[in-house]
Formats: structure tokens, sequence, C-alpha cells
């Protein structure tokens, strides 16, 4: 038996099934790629330790140093950018977070100096704090409001 309740019901779950279809559709490829280049971003370090021994001289104490640089600013940024997360809006700082993440990235390209290297993997790693809880938050914002 057809009631308003029941129609209005299919409703809501054609509106709901739509947007999952969006979703599906537009923001999870993205987000799948940012994901891979986290990833990717996090790791490519250990596959040019060989050659930045030998073009750049930093040696293995100066890499592990540097490498672990990262993880420091990571751990240290993480709340401070979740906290700038909820208030500029998961949109807007996920997209300050891969301009900064792709400018310091980039800038890895021209390290001359081992201080270069412990400067700039400490940069990548304030500018990747906070992106998997920003992710987080993007799919969980629609459900607060």
């Amino acid at each position: 038996m057809n009631t308003p309740s029941s129609r209005v019901d299919d409703g809501i779950d054609s509106v709901l099934q739509s947007a999952v279809l969006k979703v599906n559709r537009h923001a999870l490829p993205l987000l799948a790629i940012m994901f891979i280049v986290n990833y990717i971003d996090r790791v490519n370090i250990g596959f040019v330790r060989s050659h930045m021994e030998h073009d750049l001289g930093i040696g293995a104490a100066a890499y592990g140093f540097g490498a672990g640089l990262f993880f420091v600013a990571y751990a240290l940024f993480d709340v401070p950018s979740n906290i700038l997360l909820q208030k500029v809006g998961a949109r807007i700082w996920l997209t300050r977070l891969m301009l900064t993440w792709g400018l310091v990235a980039a800038g890895m390209a021209f390290i001359q100096t081992q201080t270069h290297f412990y400067i700039l993997r400490f940069l990548l790693g304030v500018a990747e704090a906070g992106f998997f809880p920003g992710v987080i938050d993007y799919f969980t914002a629609a459900r607060r409001r």
C-alpha cells in the first residue's frame, strides 16, 4: 500500500542514491589520486637516497634525520591543522594542503645542501599535516548539517 509517507521515503531514497552516485563519480576518484600521491610523497625519499649521498654528500645519519623531520613536523602540526580545518572548512583546507604540499614537493628538486633537505622535509610534514583528517571531515560534513 502506498501511503504518503512511503512516497516521501522513496523520494528521499532516490535523492540519497543520486547524491551517492555523484560523490562516487566526482569526489572519490580525486581523493583516491590524492591518497596515492600522499603515499608516494612519503616514501619517495627512499628512492633517491643513494643519489643524495652521491650528488649532495648527504650521509646516512643526515638522511635519517631529514626523513624523520617529516614525521616530527607531521605530528606537531596535525592538531593545529585540524583546528584550522574546523574554522575554514574542509574544501578550502584541502585545497591549501594540496597547493603548499605541491610547492614544497617541487622545491625538493632544488636541494643543494643538507640544511635545505632538513628544511624542506620539515615543511613537507607541515604541509601534509591534517590531510587524512581533512578528507574524513569532508565526507562527514554533510552529516553534521
